[in-house]
């Protein structure tokens, strides 16, 4: 038995198999958009890691800011570390996005291949695969934003410690 396009395609919709396709394209996208964004938070943090361990190091251990400085260079170091985790949760998640299109290309394909036996289960195998693919890649995408929202959390939670620093200079 010879299956046409249209017979896997969502009630014969001929836009579903680029529909299929596109998605999970866009998502790769987002996903690129984020691991740049999380990226470059990473390198401020590492820079301002080193101007604070700068600091530590001109002030010395009896100095009475240098527990301030301390706990600054503390959360930078809580900070780097969730960026970093982040970072792999959202890579993670950009190559399953790419796994996913790239099964669902492969999906469509799959009716032109002739008639064998099997062929139905090749295309319920790739279509499920895709489908798994792109689930567990939404899920790592979320995650990796909420670990964002917590790290700038943690961010402008040391901005106001880093005030009350500088703020304490002045008096």
């Amino acid at each position: 038995m010879i299956y046409a396009a249209g017979d896997y395609a969502a009630g014969g919709n001929p836009f579903a198999v680029l529909t299929a396709v596109v998605a999970p394209a866009i998502l790769t996208n987002a996903s690129s958009v984020l691991a740049l964004g999380t990226s470059n938070r990473l390198a401020r943090v590492v820079d301002r890691t080193r101007v604070v361990a700068r600091e530590l190091a001109a002030i010395g251990p009896g100095d009475s800011h240098y527990k301030s400085w301390a706990a600054q260079l503390d959360g930078l170091q809580v900070r780097a570390r969730l960026l970093v985790k982040a970072l792999r949760v959202i890579y993670g998640s950009l190559g399953l996005f790419v796994t996913a299109a790239l099964l669902s290309v492969v999906g469509a394909i799959v009716p032109y291949w002739g008639t064998y036996y099997g062929q139905r289960l090749v295309f319920q195998l790739t279509a499920g695969l895709a489908l798994l693919a792109g689930a567990v890649a939404v899920v790592g995408l979320a995650s990796g934003c909420a670990m964002m929202v917590h790290e700038t959390r943690l961010a402008v939670q040391n901005l106001a410690e880093e005030a009350k620093i500088y703020t304490s200079y002045r008096k």
